[in-house]
C-alpha cells in the first residue's frame, strides 16, 4: 500500500496569515479537522453530515425517538474517517467503480422520474452540491462497500447449526400475518397539473396498460416490463411494492392478489391513479413459517451481527496503519492507541506554499 511519509506537513500560522490576506476579503476559510493520510477532511464536510443526519431523524420521528441520536453525532468524524480509509484502500485494490456508477446514476434518475442526466445535474445542485462532488459522493459509497465486501464480508462464515438455533430461539417473534408481496405496472393518464386527465389520455393509458401485459403473456419478465413500462416510483426495482398484510390493500386489489399464487398476473385494473397490473411475487400463509422459508432471512440477520464487530476491527487495524492526525477539539472516536501520528516539520513547507497558490478561492486551514 502506497503512504505518504512519516513526516506529513501541516500548514503553519503564519502561512495561513499570509495565504489569506493575499487571497482578499471574499476569501473561503476552509478549516481542516483531519488528515487521513494524504487525504483531509474539513468541518464543511463534516456540518453536511451532521445536517444529513438531522435530516434522517427528522424523517424517522425526530432524534428523541431515536435512542442512540447522541452516539451518531459522537461518531460523526470517526464515520467520516471511517469512509476516507475505505476509500483509500479501495484505491490500493484498484476498485473504480465506474460501471457501478453509472448504473446507480441512471437508477437514480429513474427513480426521480427525470428523463436525462441533465435533469439529474439540476436536482443534485438544487441540494447544494455541485455534480463532480454528488457523483463522486455516490462512487465512496459503492468503492466503500465493494472493500468491507472482499475484505471483511468474504471471511464471514455462518454455519447451518446456528441457523438452526436462531429459529428455535425466535419462533415466537416469527409468527406472521398472511401476506402478499407484489410487484406493479402502474400507467398513470398524462394530464396538466391541478386538471383532470382527458379521456383521450385515460385511453392512452389503458391502452399503454394492455400493451405491458400482451408483453408479458409472451414470456418477458415483469421486472423489465415494469421499467420500460411503469410510470410508478418501483419502476426502476422492477416494480416490487414489498408485502401487503389484509387490510393494507384497496377491497378490489386485496380480493384479486390474496387469492393468487406465487408468480400469477392479474389483467389491466384500473385505480385512482391509472392502469395497473400486479403479480404475486410470493403469498405467506399466516403462522410461524417453515425453518426453509426464512432461513435465508435468517443467515443475513446472523452476518450482519457478525459484520459489525469485524468491520470495526478492519478499520482499526486500517488506522494503525495509516496516518492520521486530528485536530485539537475534534476527536476520532474509532481510534486505536496504536495509530502514529504525524510530525510537524518545516522541511516541506514550500510545497504546501506551492499547493495554496493554486487555490484560487478556499485556502485549507488546519
Amino acid at each position: 500500500m502506497n503512504r505518504p511519509p512519516l513526516k506529513i506537513v501541516l500548514l503553519m500560522a503564519v502561512i495561513t496569515v499570509v495565504a489569506a490576506c493575499a487571497f482578499g476579503a471574499d476569501t473561503v476559510i476552509e478549516e481542516i479537522v483531519a488528515r487521513v493520510n494524504n487525504q483531509i477532511i474539513t468541518r464543511s464536510e463534516l456540518n453536511r453530515s451532521r445536517e444529513q443526519m438531522q435530516n434522517e431523524e427528522r424523517q424517522q420521528g425526530g432524534a428523541e425517538s431515536l435512542p442512540h441520536g447522541a452516539e451518531a453525532e459522537k461518531n460523526l468524524l470517526r464515520d467520516l474517517i471511517d469512509q476516507q480509509l475505505l476509500v483509500q484502500k479501495g484505491q490500493d485494490l484498484g476498485i473504480t467503480a465506474d460501471t457501478e456508477l453509472v448504473k446507480k446514476l441512471d437508477e437514480l434518475r429513474k427513480q426521480l422520474n427525470l428523463d436525462s442526466m441533465e435533469a439529474l445535474e439540476k436536482e443534485a445542485q438544487k441540494q447544494g452540491v455541485s455534480f463532480e462532488e454528488f457523483k463522486q459522493n455516490i462512487r465512496n459509497g459503492i468503492i466503500t462497500q465493494e472493500v468491507i465486501q472482499r475484505e471483511v464480508g468474504a471471511h464471514i462464515n455462518t454455519s447451518p447449526a446456528e441457523v438452526n438455533q436462531f429459529y428455535e430461539d425466535h419462533k415466537a417473534e416469527m409468527e406472521q400475518p398472511e401476506a402478499v408481496r407484489l410487484s406493479e405496472i402502474l400507467i398513470t393518464p398524462a394530464s396538466r397539473p391541478g386538471e383532470d386527465p382527458t379521456p383521450e389520455a385515460v385511453t392512452a393509458a389503458q391502452d399503454k396498460a394492455k400493451e405491458a401485459l400482451a408483453e408479458l403473456k409472451k414470456g418477458k419478465s415483469f421486472g423489465d416490463v415494469a421499467q420500460k413500462y411503469s410510470d410508478g416510483p418501483s419502476a426502476s426495482q422492477g416494480g416490487d411494492l414489498g408485502y401487503f398484510k389484509r387490510g393494507t390493500l384497496a377491497k378490489e386489489l386485496e380480493d384479486r392478489t390474496f387469492t393468487m399464487k406465487k408468480d400469477e398476473v392479474t389483467d389491466v385494473i384500473q385505480t385512482k391513479q391509472g392502469y395497473v397490473v400486479l403479480k404475486v411475487n410470493d403469498h405467506r400463509q399466516a403462522g410461524i413459517p417453515p425453518r426453509s422459508a426464512v432461513e435465508a432471512q435468517i443467515t443475513e440477520q446472523l452476518y450482519y451481527k457478525k459484520l459489525q464487530p469485524a468491520l470495526r476491527s478492519y478499520l482499526t487495524k486500517l488506522r494503525e496503519d495509516a496516518f492520521i492526525d486530528i485536530k485539537p477539539g475534534y476527536v476520532d472516536s474509532g481510534a486505536s492507541p496504536n495509530q502514529t501520528k504525524p510530525t510537524v516539520t518545516n522541511s516541506a513547507a514550500p510545497a504546501e506554499k506551492e499547493k495554496a497558490k493554486k487555490k484560487k478561492k478556499k485556502f485549507w486551514v488546519l
